[in-house]
């Protein structure tokens, strides 16, 4: 009977036991732990990314919203759906200047700004593999998508702030 790693996975039975041993001589229990604090390392930033690609879309869907509504309600008359439930929305927002201005406008794109620039920047110093991808077009199509994700978010954060501040400063 052989005695290499084939034995490992139990193919020959015996093996096993033998490799269990050299396994346990010649690799540390310290050695073990750092490769899996290292995958917990990743699972955790893999988690957190995430997380964060959820909490922009969240923050920055109320501005969405709303800039979507003042488009569509200037597409057709008011009495015509979709204008009629645009304008509704466009009303419900000017109704209230400090939830919907302040709070919706300019505060939660704000934060999807900050937070999502801060995660790409971390991303793109930590990740030497986003850095050649992004060099190359045609392999930035494959990144991951929670990255792709709090891209998108962070640069429709900043087009919402551009689009209040402009309306702001001609009021």
């Amino acid at each position: 009977m052989g005695r290499g790693v084939a034995g490992a996975s139990g193919h020959l039975g015996l093996d096993t036991a033998w490799w269990s041993l050299y396994h346990a001589k010649y690799f540390s229990a310290r050695g073990r732990w750092e490769l899996a604090e290292g995958v917990l390392m990743k699972v955790a930033l893999t988690t957190i990314k995430r997380t964060i690609a959820a909490a922009e879309l969240l923050l920055i869907f109320p501005a969405v919203l709303f800039m979507t509504a003042l488009f569509v309600r200037n597409w057709q008359p008011e009495q015509y759906e979709p204008a009629h439930t645009a304008q509704r929305i466009v009303t419900w927002y000017a109704a209230r200047p400090r939830l919907g201005l302040w709070v919706l406008l300019i505060a939660s794109p704000l934060a999807v700004l900050v937070a999502g620039s801060a995660t790409l920047l971390r991303t793109w110093n930590d990740d030497a593999a986003l850095r050649q991808a992004t060099r190359h077009t045609g392999a930035a199509i494959r990144a991951p998508l929670a990255t792709v994700l709090v891209a998108g978010a962070t640069l429709t954060a900043a087009c919402v702030l551009a689009i209040v501040a402009v309306h702001s400063l001609t009021d």
